[in-house]
């Protein structure tokens, strides 16, 4: 008895979360239908001119804007940014460094170094635990 193999698909808003793209922007055939994970690989290997048209100007969704400015999601809620932004006007931003995003970048630098600071010193922690062990 074989069993049968289902195919795994998903939501539009999941694959497009996972494509980096912001899904009001893709085409409707694409909002509408589901997506297998066969056809995301697809879009991922070889992306069609609408995605790759997409990764690069946008409207772009949260996570991508703020990642492209070096902030936090929460960083751009607190800049006021809520919508999606195309590439261009991430560039403008950028050029015109307001202040709020000179802060929220400052702030996502200390995150960025403490999360690195923690991480050494659990590493020794945990050096120093398996050379007492080692002794023991």
């Amino acid at each position: 008895m074989k069993s049968q193999q289902t195919t795994q698909t998903m939501k539009p808003a999941t694959a497009a979360k996972k494509l980096g793209v912001y899904l009001e922007a893709t085409p409707a055939a694409f909002q509408e239908g589901v997506v297998s994970r066969a056809e995301l690989n697809a879009l991922q290997a070889e992306p069609p001119q609408w995605l790759a048209d997409l990764r690069r100007d946008g409207p772009h969704p949260r996570p991508v804007v703020a990642a492209k400015l070096g902030v936090s999601i929460a960083g751009l809620a607190r800049g006021g940014v809520t919508e999606p932004l195309t590439t261009e006007q991430i560039d403008a931003l950028k050029q015109e460094q307001p202040e709020w995003l000179v802060r929220e970048r400052a702030t996502q630098a200390e995150v960025r170094k403490e999360t690195v600071r923690i991480k050494e010193k659990q590493a020794a922690e945990q050096a120093k635990k398996e050379a007492k062990d080692a002794q023991s």
